[in-house]
């Protein structure tokens, strides 16, 4: 029986749009985030990322940088943040950053450094103008992505400088594009409960919006599985595509498993456990078909899923698995681990019989695997 078949026997009207190439609306998207089917939204998913994308897999081989923990916010979501007073803080200097850029550069094959840190409450634009420049100069090749819109937005709002100012110096300094975190849950319902001293969700879709304008292209991300109700989920995802309507900007949209180990929200109890894998999945297979035709590139992020769940994933409508993540550190103070390889990451994607291709930031293919 075919698949198109299944949907109309056993499916909601919403699939049968999606296989049939129509944009879904918000009350398509939450007929999907309800499907009972989670096979039959899974399969529906992954067709539309076959017609879309083919059989190929990408990622990027990218080092994590994380500048600094100390921040101003207090995110009950968040295990990585340090106030400055706090005997692990840390903060690196220009001359760190370059060191680590290089061992990552010369001896792991990163392409992409991957930017950023906390709302540190002394840090000048200078300082990241000085990063950035630096890292330009000495490794002319490598793309910068640095600094989060939520970033951006608190060193404009802290150095009294406009979002469009700050992108314009920093793009001056050598910025290529920037990392699509702090994006969380834009709905205030959530947000407000999950997020502390941080941008709102307009803020953060307008400083992203500015960003394009200027050419600086992004990622976008959405943090799932806390205290999320499914139509904050489905307002996140329609928001974002149209954004990326009017843009064009974003290059993926990256589904983050929110990690509950050492936050705040673990010690009040305000949640108990993560998120099952299949809630995991039924996000992913959402975000696709919402998703199609406008933004086509879905993310699995392993290092939040683990790795044999984002291979489960890759056949619920992803078709890129972010990238090599080296020495990540905001996830790994929640008790993720995030070690692998260019060559784990190939042979991840051939044990589940597709295509590994490694790319560049904005999906250029540089290699692909045999």
């Amino acid at each position: 029986m075919t698949l198109l078949k299944n949907i109309q026997m056993e499916g909601t009207p919403a699939l049968e749009k999606a296989l049939a190439g129509e944009e879904l609306s918000f009350k398509d998207g939450i007929e999907l985030i309800n499907e009972e089917n989670l096979f039959l939204l899974g399969a529906a998913a992954d067709k539309v990322r076959k017609d879309l994308k083919g059989n190929a897999v990408s990622f990027v081989a990218s080092y994590y940088l994380n500048y600094t923990n100390i921040c101003v916010a207090s995110c009950p979501l968040c295990a990585f943040y340090r106030k400055d007073s706090e005997s692990d803080s840390y903060t690196l200097t220009i001359e760190q950053i370059v060191t680590r850029a290089g061992i990552a550069i010369n001896q792991m094959g990163a392409t992409e450094l991957h930017i950023v840190g906390g709302f540190h409450p002394k840090l000048g634009i200078d300082y990241y103008e000085d990063m950035i420049r630096a890292l330009k100069t000495d490794f002319p090749d490598v793309t910068i992505k640095a600094l989060t819109p939520a970033e951006i937005f608190y060193i404009a709002r802290l150095t009294r400088n406009s979002v469009k100012e700050v992108l314009l110096r920093l793009k001056g300094a050598g910025l290529d594009a920037l990392p699509g975190g702090g994006a969380e849950i834009f709905s205030p319902e959530a947000r407000d409960i999950i997020v502390r001293g941080k941008c709102s969700g307009d803020e953060w879709l307008d400083t992203a919006y500015q960003a394009h304008t200027l050419g600086i292209k992004s990622n976008c991300t959405m943090l799932f599985g806390h205290i999320e109700k499914p139509e904050h989920i489905i307002d996140h995802i329609l928001k974002i595509r149209e954004l990326h309507k009017k843009t064009k900007g974003f290059t993926t949209f990256i589904p983050l498993k929110f990690s509950l180990d050492n936050t705040e929200l673990e010690r009040t109890e305000a949640i108990s456990r993560e998120s099952p894998a299949t809630y995991d999945l039924r996000v992913i297979a959402v975000a696709r078909l919402l998703l199609a035709r406008t933004l086509n590139n879905i993310s699995v992020y392993w290092v939040a899923l683990g790795k044999k769940l984002a291979q489960v994933a890759l056949s619920y409508g992803g078709n890129d698995m972010v990238g090599t993540a080296f020495s990540e550190e905001i996830f790994k103070a929640a008790g993720k681990n995030s070690g692998t390889s260019i060559q784990e990451l190939s042979s991840l994607i051939k044990e589940i019989k597709r295509d590994p291709v490694q790319r560049d930031t904005f999906f250029n293919i540089i290699k692909r695997f045999t």
